[in-house]
């Protein structure tokens, strides 16, 4: 497999309303990390960060030019790797201690980074998929439901919604009808576990809220975005399986 540069790891692009969509292209779509840039008045939000193989902060220059927070939507390897490279760092209290002490088991990595099979090609350096880790990066700011993030000209409302992982959050800004929807409901296969009962009422409720939104457009934690019918096709899919 070939190795990538560091120049080519991120690609960017403007999606409308201010924000940029940034990704790693080398990682295989199930596995890559939709990066959200939010451009507002006071500040900007980064809204999860990736895998953390390259520096985000080195290589995307928009994320450097102003003050930033950068909000977890959960802790999962794939969207914290590179939290710690800014000053202002989010996340829901259930997973504050992830975000301060992350390890290979409570990310997740050590079930998806065994080998070299969720990349197209590989990281540059010295990459050892085995040596693979996130860096600690603990929160200044614990989000919880209903709090807002306001960047000085726009408000996002947190919503809890537990079932992915424990504190899973999205951002909703009611006046413009945007979800960033972090890893509960995105266009593609769904990540749960079917088999914990605690952990599947939780998605079915959260499910059931993410439902009943009035949204616009649905920036997800993988996959494409997506608008308001695509979103109720597919809570209503999952919720005729589980809703039980």
């Amino acid at each position: 497999m070939r190795i990538a540069t560091p120049e080519t790891w991120y690609e960017t692009k403007p999606v409308g309303d201010g924000i940029t969509w940034i990704f790693e292209p080398f990682i295989k779509e199930y596995y890559r990390c939709n990066i959200w840039h939010v451009r507002g008045r006071a500040r900007d939000l980064l809204i999860d960060s990736g895998m953390g193989v390259v520096s985000l902060r080195d290589r995307v220059r928009i994320l450097a030019e102003r003050p930033l927070l950068a909000v977890a939507s959960h802790t999962h390897f794939d969207h914290i790797g590179t939290h710690h490279e800014f000053a202002e760092r989010a996340v829901h209290p259930a997973e504050a201690e992830v975000l301060a002490h992350p390890s290979r088991a409570n990310t997740v990595a050590d079930r998806y980074v065994t080998d070299d099979s969720i990349f197209t090609a590989l990281p540059p350096g010295d990459w050892d998929a085995l040596r693979y880790d996130v860096r600690p990066a603990p929160a200044q700011t614990l989000l919880d439901e209903g709090d807002v993030v306001d960047t000085g000209d726009r408000s996002f409302e947190v919503l809890h919604l537990p079932g992915h992982s424990p504190g899973s959050i999205a951002l909703y800004e009611k006046a413009s009808g945007i979800l960033f929807s972090g890893d509960v409901i995105y266009d593609g296969e769904l990540a749960y576990s079917a088999d914990q009962a605690v952990e599947m009422r939780q998605y079915v409720a959260s499910m059931k809220r993410v439902l009943a939104l009035p949204v616009r457009i649905v920036h997800g934690g993988h996959y494409p975005s997506f608008g308001q019918e695509r979103l109720r096709a597919i809570a209503r899919a999952f919720l005729a399986e589980f809703d039980r």
